[in-house]
């Protein structure tokens, strides 16, 4: 109550003391020149579909001219983040990225999902993009757009819009640039423009960029570069005016980028290695091998403990609580932890890995626009736009090579050698046909893995516990927008359109590991005499011959479900100039967006060849349907020249999705769909000028009543989307000051308070919530579920007791031995599954699973969405003869903030700060400019965000960083 009477406060002020200026300042043209030279230069926007001086537009938006993106060495998108009120930036797990504005972006992992702040390049919308990997180059502005655009940009905007706007081609005149930068890291950027006329109404400009550098990490097993950049991007315009009439350009843009970069984090782990009894019943008591394989079972792998806690960011997970070392464990390559006594390297930018990173990307963006002026009042605007892209990235899941080596000889401890020598591997669900005997399986282990090495396709021959994912992406888009804009002198104008978008997307998610691969393998022995068995035979489980899967082995997991979204809209908006100073604006928009995904399951260790057929019952197509109407509606108010004041009531709109399939073992299934999300916005800012134009001041508070905010969290190996409702309120001060000539001063502060006003969920990190009552326990799969300590501790006892109905030779008490309960039965408690071949009366009295206990999330914040943003700038620019210096510094901190809903002291982040500084000495009548930069110059190492993993993964959490220090200098010379 108190910070809502303090912010409303403070809102009040603001505007009513810009309000007060407004009015006692001297009418007078806008930013016009004095004789000081102090005037803040205006800057030209399109944050409404039509060129306007930025002070004159009734929305909150930032924009940055090439030579301000320059100056603040924004080289690019997540460089943003350090200029602009209540924004925040980090990458994600999947190859992605989180733009967050107002507490508003992408925190869902979903197929079919939509990112919270749109992307336009040249106000065509780009749902899959590189605009957050490439450079900033021949731009002529950027603009960032806070707030929901629920009218002219509309779909997926909830947040905002990042519009790129590119340099056109300029008639009748001839010029290039080219821009040469060392720096450390062995840094070499190259950067070139050249505009040529042809004839009177014709120009072609084409511009690049390249970037090359060494890696901020190091492979300590390769002993390679990792985290390095090679990456090109070139650009072409050619732009043909025939009359002042009808202008038209047609652009093409191809990005490429093939280096080793890493697409994941640091991993954090503070390791789980499970308890050592259970309500007072202690583990499996027959010797040290059965309680540590048990214990595993009890083990989430990571406890969910601070990202700041000693030693978390060195630790490494308790394999046994994965699926790679489950399976390890059953085939017998495997006692225990993997990775036991393992540390990471203390640097946090080295990784240790058997193969190095992969990274590639490709992107061509084709787009061709036409302005015509139908008459002196009536414009109509096309735009058409196609792109692709094509993403394939590779690397180790874990980042650490094991010290401990596969078993020689198989680990008695396993399910398959009891079950070899009883005959009876149907039972467990094992092979059917394996031969009896005692023994049997030494022999047959020592002929599949010699001396402890699992020849893996996918990751090599290896006597290490090894897995590797890659994420692909394969995109297609077309875009239609019409526009019709008028330009009357009278007080009704209005800007009305409609487009068409249609958006295909195709790639894979694959985890690979060689324990997989072995239980496969040992499973085809079995049952068909051949590890590598025909895709033909139906008892085979086709293990992929390739290094890089091509979808045809279940060997390794695939998430695979290639989407498809059509989506059209109509819009517009009417301005009413009620008087000089006045006007009224009213928008709608119409949004009929239609999305498909192709529904197949995983295929994961079951037999067959190729991707999965839809489960059972359900059908081949998830197809959801969302129309909406959204708008705004609001007014401006010219108080004088310099100064005016708006306020806007605005509904943004962001579409829902399918939720995946349900997969098997877990307590419950998520909804079909999760919902779209809804904001209504109300907004009062106001923009001014002062003192001759030399003091630019803008202050803006809002107000959002948030329904649907969608959230992720990752459940037995897939993506849950989830709906919760909040509440955001906030206030943005901008202002730039030209004190004295030479001399500029710019201050942004953002203050952001983020609310949860109803929901609860389950948080997968601590299904618990730490009460003693409960015991967590894995499955089959790796999954986790939550069952009453009491009852397990009951359910252990009587298992305890049992003796072995057939013993394997050497270690009588094997728990994976046949007996009236097996371990098994353990594996299944999640599921309600027990495969005990003799059912011991009571034994599972109570052992009701469940997904654990629901934390209520009202009261909680929004995940990244740090109280205070605040960016201070200073520059000062002396003349020598031809010769003009200008010393620049930023500064830019935010407060703590959470990465997750839950908001518990696992998911807190620190506040971090950065600091720029630029020296420019250029001689405008040479077109010679040389810049020196340090970035980051305090080398922080700060976390922008965090991933949790799943289950199956053992919960590890990836964490992101900033870039390390940067420094460099540059030469350009214009023509």
């Amino acid at each position: 109550m108190l910070k809502s009477l303090r912010l409303r406060s403070l809102l009040v002020m603001g505007v009513s003391a810009a309000a007060v200026l407004a009015v006692a300042a001297p009418a007078a043209p806008a930013f016009a020149a004095d004789d000081e030279g102090t005037t803040v230069a205006d800057v030209i926007v399109t944050a409404q579909k039509k060129e306007e001086a930025l002070q004159d537009v009734p929305i909150a938006v930032s924009a940055f001219s090439q030579d301000a993106l320059e100056k603040q060495k924004i080289d690019g998108g997540p460089n943003l983040v350090t200029s602009i009120p209540n924004v925040n930036f980090s990458k994600g797990n999947f190859t992605g990225y989180n733009f967050q504005i107002r507490g508003v972006g992408s925190k869902l992992v979903s197929g079919s999902g939509d990112a919270g702040t749109g992307i336009h390049l040249n106000n065509a919308p780009l749902t899959a993009n590189n605009l957050f990997e490439a450079e900033f180059f021949d731009v002529e502005r950027v603009e960032v757009l806070r707030g929901p655009q629920g009218t002219l940009y509309g779909r997926n905007a909830t947040g905002g819009v990042v519009n790129m706007i590119t340099a056109k081609p300029v008639m009748g005149e001839f010029s290039a640039l080219a821009k040469v930068e060392y720096g450390n890291y062995n840094s070499l950027k190259l950067k070139g423009m050249i505009n040529v006329p042809i004839g009177d109404d014709l120009a072609l400009r084409v511009a690049a960029v390249s970037l090359t550098r060494d890696g901020y990490g190091d492979n300590t097993y390769t002993h390679h570069d990792v985290d390095d950049r090679s990456l090109w991007d070139v650009r072409a315009t050619l732009a043909w005016q025939p009359s002042d009439t009808f202008k038209t350009y047609l652009l093409y843009d191809h990005f490429d980028e093939d280096d080793n970069r890493s697409r994941i984090g640091r991993q954090f782990c503070a390791k789980d290695p499970g308890p050592t009894s259970v309500g007072g019943v202690g583990l499996f008591p027959f010797n040290a091998p059965s309680a540590l394989i048990e214990r595993g079972f009890l083990s989430q792998g990571c406890q969910d403990v601070s990202l700041y806690t000693p030693g978390v960011s060195t630790g490494t997970l308790n394999t046994q609580a994965t699926l790679g070392g489950l399976f390890g464990a059953l085939t017998g390559l495997i006692t225990g932890d993997a990775l036991a006594g393992k540390v990471q390297d203390p640097n946090i930018r080295n990784i240790e890995s058997i193969h190095d990173p992969i990274y590639q990307s490709s992107t061509d963006i084709y787009e061709f626009n036409i302005d015509w002026d139908l008459t002196d009042e009536l414009r109509l605007t096309s735009l058409t736009s196609y792109s692709t892209l094509n993403l394939f990235t590779r690397q180790d899941y874990n980042r650490v090579v094991p010290n401990i080596a596969f078993n020689v000889a198989p680990n008695p401890v396993n399910a398959i050698a009891s079950a070899v020598q009883a005959g009876v591997c149907g039972s467990l669900s094992l092979p059917r046909n394996c031969p009896a005997g005692a023994g049997v399986y030494n022999g047959i282990y020592a002929s599949l893995f010699p001396g402890g090495v699992v020849n893996d396709p996918q990751n090599g021959a290896t006597n290490r516990f090894a897995t590797f994912d890659i994420s692909t992406a394969d995109t297609k888009q077309f875009t239609q927008e019409l526009r019709l804009q008028s330009d009357f002198d009278g007080p009704i104008n209005f800007n009305v359109g409609g487009i068409y978008l249609d958006f295909k997307a195709t790639g894979d998610y694959f985890v690979m590991f060689n324990t997989g691969t072995a239980y496969v393998g040992v499973q085809n022995f079995l049952n068909t005499g051949a590890v590598n068995c025909a895709a033909s035979n139906p008892a085979c489980i086709f293990i992929d011959p390739n290094q890089n899967p091509n979808r045809s082995g279940h060997n390794y997991y695939d998430n695979y479900g290639p989407y498809h979204l059509k989506s059209r809209a109509a819009f517009g908006e009417v301005y009413w100039q009620l008087t000089d100073t006045f006007k009224i604006t009213g928008g709608l928009r119409y949004t009929d967006d239609s999305k498909s995904v192709e529904n197949h399951q995983v295929t994961l260790a079951t037999p067959g060849s190729g991707i999965g057929a839809p489960p059972t019952g359900q059908p081949p197509l998830l197809k959801v349907r969302f129309q909406e109407m959204t708008g705004r509606l609001g007014f401006d108010w010219k108080l004088t020249d310099n100064n005016l004041v708006y306020a806007f009531y605005s509904k943004g709109y962001k579409a829902g999705g399918a939720n995946p399939a349900c997969s098997p073992g877990v307590a419950s299934c998520p909804p079909p769909a999760f919902d779209p999300e809804f904001v209504n916005s109300f907004e009062i800012g106001s923009k001014n000028t002062f003192f001759d134009g030399s003091l630019l001041l803008n202050v803006t508070g809002f107000y959002y009543d948030y329904k649907g905010y969608q959230v992720s969290k990752i459940v037995n190996r897939t993506s849950i989307n989830e709906n919760i409702d909040a509440k955001i309120k906030g206030l943005e001060i901008e202002t730039i000051w030209n004190p004295v000539r030479g001399l500029r001063l710019n201050a942004n502060i953002g203050y952001l308070d983020t609310e949860i006003v109803n929901g609860s969920s389950i948080d997968t990190f601590n299904r618990t919530q730490d009460n003693p009552a409960l015991t967590l326990v894995k499955s089959s799969s790796a999954a986790n579920c939550v069952v009453s300590t009491t009852a397990l501790a009951g359910f252990m006892a009587t298992y305890n007791a049992q003796t072995p109905v057939i013993p394997v030779p050497g270690d009588a008490n094997n728990p994976f031995s046949i007996r009236p309960l097996n371990v098994f039965d353990f594996l299944g408690i999640c599921s309600g599954s027990f495969a005990g071949a003799l059912p011991v009366t009571g034994y599972n009295a109570g052992l009701i699973p469940s997904d654990g206990v629901a934390v209520s999330l009202k009261g909680k914040e929004l995940p990244n969405s740090p109280h205070w943003t605040t960016s201070f700038g200073a520059q000062y620019t002396w003349d020598m003869g031809d010769w003009s210096t200008t010393l620049r510094g930023d500064y830019y901190k935010q407060t703590d903030s959470f990465s997750r809903i839950y908001n518990s002291n696992a998911d807190k982040i620190k506040g971090w700060q950065n600091v720029n500084v630029t020296l420019t000495v250029a001689n405008p009548g040479a077109g010679l400019v040389i810049d020196a930069f340090v970035k980051n110059a305090t080398d922080e190492e700060a976390i922008t965000d965090t991933y949790l993993t799943d289950d199956s993964s053992g919960l590890f959490r990836n964490a992101f960083y900033t870039e390390p220090r940067t420094y460099g200098i540059a030469i350009s010379k214009s023509f």
